[in-house]
């Protein structure tokens, strides 16, 4: 983008085609002097046209006028004249002359300057389009607005050609409609008022937070819809912008005049949606698209699957349409029976931009956004503009809604919402982009605006490709910021699959074997949390056993008599504070023998496939002499000891209980709170139901739109074959249509006096019928026309003594392919009749 000009200078951009002399010389004269602004006139001229503009101007004007130069500085109170055949963009604050790239034709130069305006001036921008042919400038009249800047056209009465008003009308991007007389005045009005800042604020003061939360309030009592969830520094802009066009200097005057409006209510909600869009928006992206998603896609979808896309805020339907033809182009080379199809659901908030995206209809300036071949293979040529091909237009649903209050479209592959994040409050955008996770199949593709991004819901959203701002859905947890729409279970943090598949069990062994053998050498096993044991190292039969009865492989049930107590105690300690606790020597026979075992209990925090695990080592040793000798004699001393042992050792198992329970009572919370997410979770699958039932709503309205296109044809094509009919009924020459295959198609009744020809022929070849002809092959005719595709007269004479003039023309079709062949058959034999008496009249002379 160029760099801004100065301020204090604004700049007019004013189209019009060659004829627009008289509407410009009218603007003109009614503008005031010393204006802050310049003047640039772009025209539709030849480049042989000798351009008298500039003179027949300064008799209209007191400014100065004279003709674009390349690099000039553009200087307020100054009109520059767009030279004939250049291309003139503005840069950096000068003009700059180019030849076009475009073939004759196809050129849009005021479209092109227009751009250029909106991109270096942003709102400080003011384009005018007045009397001409085509579409030129309806384009760039959007590009100012959408950035901020004023759109004036003149009004079709006063055009001597009024295709490019009425197209930049039609389109919605005129915020003064108005004689060229009257232009004058209104411009000078907006460049009197104080023109818009180049930022808003970054942060809005409290009296104007309220203000505009009271314009929002009125706004969604008149309209039904609320803005004000919008990003308040774009809300603020497009509002300063209707405050410019009436000449209102405070938000409150002009809350009193939506109050009052329901005409400005309906413009300004208008203005909020910011219809602007176009084919192929950032074309790279749209490449990136297509080379790198819809292969994927396709690779991995069944035969006669269906991919569905959902393109919200889709405005009039340029970047639906756009998804549909990079998704035609994709299957191409792939054969037609089972191939995958493509059902795109495009919705917007305004019904009016619906109602044109349905239609299909756009101007003839959309040559500069899609390619000759893909006009050629999804567009036909009207007189109006392009129309979508019905094959394209049978990808695409349409209907109204509201991205932020109406239930979305579920089990997507791709969702396409670019540019309309930009908008929003960083809050809802992160609202917006969890429902968009929630509403994309696994693996779906999100595409974004230039402008946007997907992090803010963290790693919902993998990068394909950052230039395209291209995400693709992670599986896994939800997107944060759409909890209620999106109900999640809680799992333990340490809970693992124990069911481990066979290569799996490898990396298990593999990694306690070296854990193990490294930090401890002696028996060991590895347990979760709960007590359940994954792996066994060394032999461990001294100090576990199989439980009776059914298999319990926990270590309090496997746990032998003489170590239990201490083992469960030690590890329920461990796992509560997430440390190592040592307890021994622990007797192995309390009857008396030596033997004792050392027991480690380690919470595990690496290697990082075991983190969570716990580690149980058993280390053999011996009781102290003191101890044994104390237990042979089974002295008072050494019972009171070992019960005050058991004591401990019961106490410590009554805390273990208390624990259990509260693990218990913690676990019954937890399944309580898994019976409410299950119960968001049948919510969820309510609105998704809710959502289907507005899907078949709308397929319904699509479909009775498409039965009424449908009869409107049935009942054209009526018509047409009741005037095809008539005319070949009435008028006495013998016709007969021959398809490429040189069968009878149709035929009139003159025609069966020459060739035997009755109803049931129709579908017969030519060569099989008699024809009372003499001297003359039918067939030998038809091939050789539809060989060279030269028409051919002959003249034939009759059986009966009739004469005459056979034309063989080939059959064209709408779209100006060759289908067959036309004869007709004129009778000539009272015209052959004369010529031979006056040929026998002027022998006797």
């Amino acid at each position: 983008m160029g760099k801004k000009i100065r301020a204090e200078v604004a700049v007019v951009g004013i189209g019009a085609s060659a004829g627009g002399l008289e509407a410009l010389e009218a603007l003109f004269a009614g503008l005031p002097p010393k204006l802050p602004a310049a003047f640039v006139v772009v025209q539709h001229l030849e480049p042989t046209h000798r351009d008298l503009l500039v003179d027949l101007l300064k008799r209209s004007t007191a400014m100065p006028v004279s003709p674009a130069r390349h690099r000039a500085r553009v200087e307020a109170g100054q009109v520059y004249v767009m030279p004939p055949g250049r291309a003139l963009e503005l840069r950096g604050g000068a003009l700059w002359l180019s030849k076009p790239a475009a073939p004759r034709g196809h050129r849009a130069p005021i479209d092109g300057f227009f751009r250029s305006l909106a991109e270096a001036l942003q709102a400080r921008a003011i384009g005018v389009v007045l009397s001409g042919m085509g579409s030129d400038g309806t384009l760039g009249l959007g590009q100012i607005k959408e950035k901020g800047g004023a759109t004036l056209v003149q009004t079709l009465a006063t055009a001597r050609s009024d295709a490019m008003p009425r197209s930049a009308i039609e389109a919605g991007f005129a915020d003064v409609v108005a004689a060229p007389a009257e232009l004058g005045p209104r411009i000078a009005a907006l460049l009197a008022h104080p023109l818009p800042r180049a930022e808003p604020p970054p942060a809005l003061d409290a009296e104007l937070t309220r203000g505009l939360d009271a314009l929002c309030t009125q706004l969604r009592e008149q309209t039904g819809h609320d803005f004000s969830q919008y990003r308040r520094t774009s809300l603020l802009r497009r509002v300063e912008r209707r405050m410019r066009l009436h000449q209102l200097d405070a938000l409150p005057d002009y809350t009193r005049l939506v109050r009052k409006s329901s005409d400005e209510a309906e413009l300004l909600f208008k203005e909020l949606l910011i219809g602007v869009t176009s084919f192929f928006r950032d074309p790279r992206s749209w490449v990136t698209l297509a080379k790198k998603v819809w292969p994927a896609l396709l690779r991995e979808l069944p035969r006669e699957a269906v991919l569905r896309a959902w393109v919200p805020a889709c405005s009039t339907g340029e970047e639906a349409y756009s998804l549909a033809m990079t998704f035609a182009e994709a299957q191409r080379g792939r054969a037609r029976s089972g191939r995958p199809r493509l059902q795109v659901f495009a919705t917007d908030l305004d019904r009016d931009a619906i109602e044109r995206a349905r239609a299909g209809l756009y101007p003839k300036v959309i040559a500069s956004q899609v390619s000759r071949p893909r006009l050629a293979r999804f567009f036909t040529e009207e007189k109006q503009g392009f129309r979508v091909r019905p094959e394209l237009r049978e990808m695409i649903v349409f209907a109204p809604q509201n991205v932020l209050h109406d239930p979305p479209f579920t089990r997507l592959d791709v969702v396409s919402c670019r540019n309309l994040l930009i908008y929003l409050e960083p809050a809802i955008q992160k609202t917006v982009l969890a429902m968009f996770h929630y509403c994309l199949n696994p693996g779906g593709v999100l595409f974004l605006g230039n402008a946007e991004t997907a992090s803010a819901v963290g790693s919902s959203f993998a990068q394909l490709d950052a230039s395209a701002r291209l995400w693709r859905k992670r599986a896994g947890a939800p997107a944060g910021g759409l909890t209620e729409l999106l109900p999640s279970r809680t799992r333990a943090p340490h809970a693992r699959n124990l069911d481990a598949t066979s290569e799996a069990e490898p990396a298990l062994q593999e990694l306690a074997d070296r854990m193990l053998f490294e930090r401890y050498g002696p028996s060991a096993v590895l347990t979760t949390p709960q007590g359940d044991i994954v792996y066994i190292s060394g032999r461990t039969g001294r100090y576990l056993e199989p439980a009776a009865g059914k298999a319990n492989w926990n270590i309090h049930a496997m746990a032998r008599e003489g170590v239990r107590h201490e083992l469960i105690a030690a590890f329920q300690l461990a796992v509560r504070e997430g440390r190592t606790v040592i307890r021994g020597p622990v007797p192995l026979d309390p009857e008396g023998s030596a033997q004792a075992v050392t027991l480690t209990i380690e919470p595990l925090r690496d290697p990082k496939g075991l983190s969570g695990m716990v580690a149980i080592v058993f280390r053999d040793t011996t009781l102290p002499a003191k101890a044994r000798r104390g237990q042979g004699r089974g002295s008072g001393a050494a019972t009171v000891a070992r019960l005050g042992h058991e004591l401990n050792l019961a106490v410590d198992e009554l805390r273990l209980t208390r624990e259990q329970m509260q693990s218990s009572q913690e676990q019954l919370k937890s399944a309580n709170e898994e019976l409410q997410s299950t119960n968001e979770e049948l919510q969820s699958t309510n609105e998704e139901l809710t959502t289907s039932k507005e899907e078949m709503q709308s397929m319904n309205e699509e479909l009775q739109t498409l039965n009424q296109q449908l009869q409107a044809k049935v009942d054209e094509l009526s018509r047409t074959h009741d005037d095809m009919r008539n005319l070949l009924d009435n008028t006495d020459i013998a016709t007969v249509l021959l398809d490429g295959a040189l069968n009878v198609r149709r035929y009139t009744p003159q025609a069966t006096r020459i060739i035997k020809l009755i109803p049931g022929d129709v579908d017969r070849p030519i060569a099989d019928l008699a024809s009372t002809l003499l001297d003359i092959d039918l067939v030998t005719e038809a091939r050789a026309v539809l060989a060279d595709l030269v028409p051919r007269q002959l003249e034939a004479k009759s059986a009966d003594g009739r004469w005459f003039s056979v034309r063989v023309m080939p059959y064209h079709t709408q779209d100006n392919r060759i289908d067959g062949v036309v004869l007709t058959f004129v009778d000539v034999t009272t015209a052959k009749t004369l010529e031979a008496r006056l040929r026998d009249a002027s022998r006797g002379d």
